[in-house]
């Protein structure tokens, strides 16, 4: 008992003077706080917003760093976080201190300087895991006065002091009792700290919200989709008058999704907030709005009030989306000259494959076309509204689609990069299909509420029943390139907004690719799931320098200037919605936070091996019919992080496990203590007691056992 709190005492006067040597950094460097002024002028040496400035162009005017001495880039220093389930955060630096996130809402500071960990905090949001649809990453925090702002995943919106990273104020955003998450990163103006949510694919109504950054009130809620009555009594309600006549009907679920859980941008001339709006609860629009119409406000883009909520304008993308194409990527401001004027724009490049230049201060459409090959529309008629493919409205024709892009889009959180250097967008840009099936008893079963068949697609490949045997080849007759099975690519695409045409493409050597940074060095810096972190010559493709990361990087990098020294951070490590990939496993790797100086010469430790558990399942023994129930359940509660076909891309904490491999099969009691009662809650495998029986989770861990063994006789 002595040791133990002699223990607990050293814990505490460690802590306390890490919290002084946070200070101590906090004040040396001048501990200012960040203001409007701040984040409007935005200095070249700091990284203050989550797109660095309120435009969020990801751009650098830094230029130390060139194409002329990049190849002597080195590490500086870095900082391993342990074993994650994914990094998608982009670094913030204020004042010499460098802010971050990892998952599960986690928020950490460091010593710009020498990588020295001056705080971290750790909200403790590993049971809500499962009310996520993806997994439970974060993509940043945001800085404002002397505050650090996280939305943690289970819906608290927290405000720490920069120097300490102690708790100023928590408050919780939705109920509860709803299977909302926050995996974005706030923005703050004019002192009222901004935040969406997700969990469409869960059966939720989205909503955008402002609060108090003093003191955490909300001052203001804006509902993105009408709800079952007229009346919520919230800012949105002139808003919904507008959009309740698109859901002919009205919307009897009382969910609808449009979750904004990502894209936001800030012109403070015009003072105009504009946020992306996700995609439909349930995906399928003839399960989710059976009178059809356009279902406003999903996959738009959206203009309010900053300070009220009010709002101004819309631009909806997909009208009636069925596909998961939402609108919530990264949204960039520029003036852009077209036709000999100078025009304020909005440049959005959203799953649904096309690239729209918008008049930002009255959401008009200027011009638009694919970035991408498509086959659910031809094109964009005058106002900007997609020609239609009217084989893609799978739930109205009742024949299978597949569609291209698939839900994961052409384009879809990993931030993209404007260069008023080069006038080019730089787009992490991916291509691939996805099978489409309606099926309406999916609107409501469950935890997935998709409203097609949750076993036709999948991450890698088909998902089908054991009775069924292989998918057609082609489903969509006459549709050319539509194979069910055809993988995902990925590469840097230099997009002309002006011209609409492609300058250049950067192929990346695996199927995905991280977020983007431009420089005024004339580079531009990204990262891939081929473990590689590359500077790129901005105006050709060529790659100038690459540095081996030891894991799949999907953030976005920042730059930022100390003592006359230029810098570019990174976050690196494998996971979210890409960890149930199979086939990147080579990809899993340490999380970690690297970052980079000319004649850098830290090193990183050896990459330990990735151990492969064998696969040695016992013997089947149950019925076809069980193991096709099994296969079903596992497609709508499990495909999300496991993988279709039960291939998951791990096996523990850096991504979601690959359960053919998992020693939890061998026994029905290990796998229960796991599935039904959260024996691995810590880790993010929340209890799914409440959402399957005893037969459902036998028939669960029959449809495993079943995939574990159809591999181990074709390996």
């Amino acid at each position: 008992m002595r040791a133990s709190r002699i223990g607990k005492r050293l814990a505490l006067a460690l802590a306390a003077v890490m919290a002084v040597g946070a200070a101590q950094v906090w004040a040396a460097a001048g501990g200012a706080p960040v203001t409007a002024a701040r984040l409007t002028a935005a200095a070249p040496a700091e990284w203050l917003g989550h797109g660095r400035d309120y435009y969020e162009q990801r751009f650098s005017p830094l230029a130390r760093i060139s194409q002329a001495n990049v190849k002597s880039l080195g590490l500086a220093w870095h900082f391993d976080f342990g074993e994650r389930q994914g990094l998608e955060a982009t670094p913030l630096v204020h004042d010499g201190v460098i802010y971050v996130s990892t998952d599960f809402s986690e928020v950490w500071a460091f010593d710009a300087r020498t990588g020295r960990k001056l705080w971290d905090y750790k909200p403790g949001t590993q049971y809500w895991q499962i009310n996520t649809c993806c997994s439970p990453i974060n993509r940043g925090v945001a800085l404002w006065g002397d505050k650090v702002f996280v939305g943690a995943l289970d819906g608290r919106l927290i405000a720490l002091n920069a120097k300490t990273g102690k708790v100023v104020w928590s408050t919780q955003t939705f109920p509860k009792d709803t299977r909302l998450s926050i995996t974005g990163a706030p923005r703050v103006i004019k002192g009222v700290v901004v935040i969406g949510n997700g969990g469409a694919e869960l059966g939720v109504r989205g909503f955008v919200a402002g609060y108090d950054a003093q003191t955490g009130k909300q001052k203001w809620k804006f509902y993105t989709v009408p709800g079952k009555s007229g009346d919520d009594g919230q800012v949105s309600d002139a808003a919904m008058k507008i959009a309740r006549p698109t859901w002919p009907g009205g919307n009897p679920s009382g969910f609808g999704g449009g979750t904004p859980w990502d894209g936001m941008a800030y012109d403070p001339e015009l003072d105009l907030l504009y946020v992306g709006v996700g995609n439909g609860s349930p995906w399928n629009a003839a399960v989710r709005s059976p009178g059809g119409g356009d279902n406003l406000f999903l996959g738009s883009v959206i203009a309010i009030r900053p300070e009220t909520g009010q709002y101004v304008w819309h631009f909806q993308e997909t009208p009636g989306d069925s596909w998961d194409y939402t609108s919530t990527q990264p949204i960039i401001l520029a003036d852009l000259k077209i036709n000999g004027q100078l025009r304020k724009t909005l440049l959005h490049a959203p799953k649904n494959g096309f690239f729209y230049v918008l008049d930002r201060a009255t959401g008009r459409f200027i011009q638009g076309k694919n970035y991408g090959p498509m086959n659910w529309a031809t094109g964009l008629d005058a106002n900007g509204r997609p020609i239609e493919n009217p084989a893609a409205r799978y739930g109205d024709t009742k024949k299978p689609f597949v569609a291209s892009p698939g839900p994961g889009g052409a384009h879809d959180w990993q931030p993209m990069s404007f260069s008023p250097k080069t006038g080019l967008v730089y787009i992490p840009a991916t291509e691939s299909n996805y099978l489409y099936i309606d099926d309406p008893t999916e609107g409501g079963a469950g935890p997935t509420r998709l409203g097609y068949n949750t076993g036709s697609g999948a991450f890698s490949a088909v998902t089908r029943l054991p009775s069924q045997g292989p998918a057609p080849a082609n489903i969509n007759e006459g549709v050319a390139g539509a194979d069910a099975a055809t993988p995902r690519s990925a590469y840097i695409l230099a997009w002309d907004p002006l011209k609409q045409e492609a300058r250049f493409r950067v192929p990346m050597l695996k199927t995905f690719n991280g977020g983007l940074l431009s420089t005024a060095g004339g580079l531009v810096f990204g990262g891939n799931g081929a473990n590689e972190f590359a500077a790129y010559n901005d105006a050709t493709g060529e790659r100038l320098w690459t540095f081996d990361t030891q894991t799949g990087v999907l953030a976005g990098p920042a730059s930022y200037e100390l003592d006359g020294v230029q810098y570019v951070a990174l976050m690196a490590g494998w996971g979210g919605t890409v960890a149930p990939y199979g086939g990147l496993t080579d990809a899993n790797g340490p999380a970690r936070l690297m970052v980079f100086k000319l004649g850098g010469r830290d090193k990183l430790p050896p990459k330990p091996p990735y151990q492969r558990p064998p696969i040695n399942p016992p013997a089947q023994t149950v019925s076809i019919a069980e193991i096709d129930k099994g296969a079903a359940l596992f497609a709508r509660n499990c495909q999300r992080c496991h993988g279709g076909n039960a291939i998951g891309g791990g096996l523990g904490p850096t991504g979601p496990a690959d359960l053919r491999r998992s020693p939890f099969i061998q026994a029905q009691a290990a796998f229960d203590q796991v599935v039904s009662k959260g024996a691995l809650q810590h880790q993010g495998m929340a209890a799914f007691g409440a959402e399957l029986d005893t037969g459902m989770t036998q028939a669960l861990r029959a449809y495993i056992i079943h995939q574990a063994n159809q591999t181990k006789t074709i390996n």
